[in-house]
């Protein structure tokens, strides 16, 4: 399961999703955070095959955690090479076409 958050701006829609476990934690590596506890990241509960349906639709992406990076990099949406990692918690964030 993950959490999703839709918000929509002048140049399209911003996508944000959290694997569940992750969310609510704080990870810092450095210089380098990541805040999930923020507002920023609450959301609704959606399962792999919503999420999939609804990655169709945004313009602009903001994906932390295991499970949706893997379904990210396999759906071909992230680069592989392109992640971040923070406390070993990939993060990426995607700008489509």
């Amino acid at each position: 399961m993950f959490i999703v958050s839709e918000k929509n701006g002048p140049h399209g829609m911003l996508l944000v999703v959290t694997d569940t476990e992750i969310l609510g934690k704080k990870f810092q590596q450095g210089k380098i955070q990541l805040d999930l506890t923020t507002e920023f990241y609450k959301g609704i509960k959606m399962s792999e095959h919503d999420v999939k349906e609804i990655l169709k639709k945004a313009r602009y992406l903001h994906l932390t955690g295991q499970k949706i990076i893997t379904l990210a990099v396999e759906l071909k949406i992230v680069n592989p090479r392109k992640i971040l990692y923070v406390c070993d918690i990939p993060h990426a964030e995607v700008v489509i076409g």
